[in-house]
């Protein structure tokens, strides 16, 4: 992963750039005299966990949690009434 140190009056000129380079992998180490260095990089993916994932180890675990049935049936409407598969950017 390339690093590149800058000004920050560089940064100020045009932000958008710096971040777009930071999201591509490099890291930008933004200098400025009389303050600590800033580290510009794009922060981790966050793990995705699906609901058939946590149920199974739920199950695994032993945990004995049921699903209110008021609930449960709210639950099922939202999911009828929204029968196409959903896009998720996680998949």
């Amino acid at each position: 992963m390339a690093t590149t140190r800058i000004p920050a009056a560089e940064v100020e000129r045009n932000l958008r750039a710096w971040i777009a380079r930071a999201r591509s992998g490099e890291e930008i180490v933004i200098e400025e005299e009389g303050a600590p260095d800033v580290l510009l990089r794009a922060a981790p993916g966050r793990p995705v966990r699906r609901l058939s994932e946590s149920l199974r180890l739920a199950r695994a675990h032993g945990v004995a949690a049921t699903l209110d049935p008021a609930f449960a049936a709210d639950l099922e409407a939202a999911i009828q009434s929204h029968p196409e598969p959903l896009e998720s950017p996680w998949d």
